[in-house]
């Protein structure tokens, strides 16, 4: 005979009670690597960034590896993509200084450099990001 408190669990599952809300939706910092493009001094590197954290930041920057096409890293980069208020959309390109673009093999977010709130707590950025890559490169943790 099941108990009074199993049937509750079940009709708390079977009715969705407990879940997460329809319309909440969990912090996120979501950095796509747009694209690469060789220029006349190196490569240049396109990131889209959207701060869907719930706070808005005063800075944001990370630390990115390069992997060359052999897997070793060839240099690390901090990225630094400024004040984005929650909600906002920003395109940030840098450029690569003596880097030819068809020898990226993989970028690595190695760390958070920094990320601190406009007013309040900063979020947890690290578990905050979603990484993505429009191209056939390798971007993300």
């Amino acid at each position: 005979m099941k108990s009074i408190s199993a049937i509750a669990l079940g009709l708390a599952m079977a009715t969705g009670i407990g879940a997460t809300p329809a319309g909440a939706q969990q912090a996120q910092f979501e950095l796509e690597l747009n694209s690469l493009k060789p220029v006349e001094t190196g490569c240049r590197l396109t990131y889209v960034a959207r701060n869907a954290t719930g706070t808005d930041l005063e800075a944001a920057s990370f630390e990115v590896a390069v992997f060359d096409g052999a897997g070793s890293v060839s240099r690390l980069l901090i990225l630094e993509f400024g004040a984005l208020r929650d909600g906002k959309t920003k395109v940030v390109q840098f450029d690569l200084a003596g880097q030819d673009c068809g020898e990226i093999s993989r970028l690595l977010i190695n760390d958070i450099a920094e990320c601190s709130a406009a007013q309040g707590d900063a979020p947890d950025c690290i578990q905050a990001l979603s990484p993505s890559s429009r191209t056939e490169v390798q971007f993300g943790l």
